[in-house]
């Protein structure tokens, strides 16, 4: 008897990129303009997240998805800023997948919402291979990972629209070669954008400002 093979993750992944295509339409049709954020533990998603909501806020219509294995934290530092924001704790999942992100969004004012930040949970492994509905696709890196993730973690790096290079007030005390750094991500990835920036200086933020304004200005430009 012939044995039945059961590929489960082209099962899985077909059927994220079936939802992940129903959340588009449904950003899409508010034009919402949408960030899927991803990084290590600790390279500053929910910093620059911040940071970006107190710069932008009073211009730009914000919420937050926030996704963490457990807690609530981060998503608590979002609301006292105002913002809407729903916690995803995936109780020990890596990653987050576009179900999640379909749930989360039923919960949020998008019809008032220009920008949305889905911040992912902190793993160097998985979450690219999961789209979300996203427009863009956020790396942050932090000048203490060192200046060779992207040869440990290619695919991560290949995959993402614009990386975010931060805590560069650090540099002076580290072992960070940035040429390095730059020559295997273009390697990987010669589209990429890479932005310079520390949360906690501001170097480099306003870039990153005007980049982000920039490209929720061309979705709101869209037609409906």
């Amino acid at each position: 008897m012939a044995i039945k093979v059961i590929k489960v993750g082209e099962d899985i992944l077909g059927a994220n990129e079936e939802t992940a295509r129903t959340n588009k339409q449904k950003l899409d049709k508010d034009r919402v303009f949408t960030i899927n954020i991803m990084s290590s533990p600790g390279a500053g998603k929910t910093s620059v997240i911040l940071s970006t909501i107190n710069k932008l806020k009073d211009r730009i219509k914000m919420a937050v998805i926030e996704g963490d294995v457990a807690s609530s934290v981060d998503a608590e530092k979002v609301e006292a800023l105002g913002i809407p924001v729903i916690q995803i704790n995936t109780a020990g999942g890596c990653h987050l997948d576009a179900n999640m992100v379909e749930s989360a969004l039923n919960g949020l004012p998008l019809e008032e919402t220009d920008l949305l930040f889905i911040e992912n949970v902190g793993n160097l492994i998985c979450p690219n291979a999961f789209s979300l509905g996203e427009d863009r696709r956020i790396m942050i890196s932090s000048m203490p990972e060192g200046d060779d993730k992207p040869q440990k973690y290619p695919a991560m790096f290949a995959d993402t629209d614009v990386i975010l290079l931060n805590k560069t007030d650090l540099q002076p005390y580290l072992d960070f070669n940035f040429d390095v750094f730059k020559k295997t991500v273009t390697n990987l990835n010669s589209d990429v954008t890479i932005f310079l920036i520390s949360c906690k200086t501001g170097e480099g933020m306003e870039a990153w400002f005007s980049w982000l304004e920039g490209e929720v200005g061309k979705k709101k430009d869209q037609a409906a």
